[in-house]
């Protein structure tokens, strides 16, 4: 039950207006998600800027599988994974396998997580990473027939991990305003 819903009183109608602004926070960390893909795509300059678009898209859907998991479903992972394809030049199928697998472990591990510290939800997003990073290794060595250095995905997940706290204080913000839909 949403909060206005609890709180005695005069309510607002529901105007469009207001169904508008209550879609668009619940579709935020959709939108989020996607628009820090697209930003970490820009050509920036960086050396190895590609490295950056799978940390910065598990880290997204990491966080709001946990905190916001109705604006996350897994149709909408699903296609953030053919996105994460599509612009990282990976073969497809390889990036949902991966996000959906992630989404599915946090919202298991979600009535735990939910209640922990900052550092046990790191803890577990490293865990995670690393995890999520091996997987894409193999799966990429299974599909080029060849064994491949494992350097680049232990690379990509201590990446994973640095990344998140910066993130998370931006995730965190958006949560408690833009992107909560219980917010009158």
């Amino acid at each position: 039950m949403a909060r206005s819903e609890q709180t005695p009183g005069v309510r607002p109608r529901m105007t469009l207006n207001r169904r508008l602004d209550i879609a668009a926070r619940h579709a935020a960390p959709v939108g989020f998600t996607i628009l820090l893909m697209l930003l970490v795509e820009l050509p920036l300059g960086f050396a190895d800027q590609a490295v950056l678009l799978p940390a910065v898209t598990v880290c997204s859907v990491f966080f709001w599988s946990l905190f916001r998991p109705s604006s996350l479903p897994p149709p909408v992972v699903f296609l953030i994974g053919l996105l994460l394809d599509l612009l990282g030049y990976l073969p497809l199928g390889v990036g949902p396998v991966i996000l959906l697998l992630l989404h599915g472990l946090v919202l298991r591990w979600r009535g735990v997580l939910a209640r922990q510290g900052f550092l046990s939800v790191w803890a577990t997003l490293a865990a995670f990473a690393l995890g999520a990073s091996l997987l894409g290794w193999a799966f990429m060595m299974a599909l080029r027939f060849r064994p491949l250095p494992a350097s680049p995905a232990l690379f990509q997940a201590l990446l994973t991990i640095a990344l998140y706290p910066a993130l998370a204080m931006l995730f965190i913000r958006a949560h408690r305003t833009v992107a909560d839909p219980e917010r009158v």
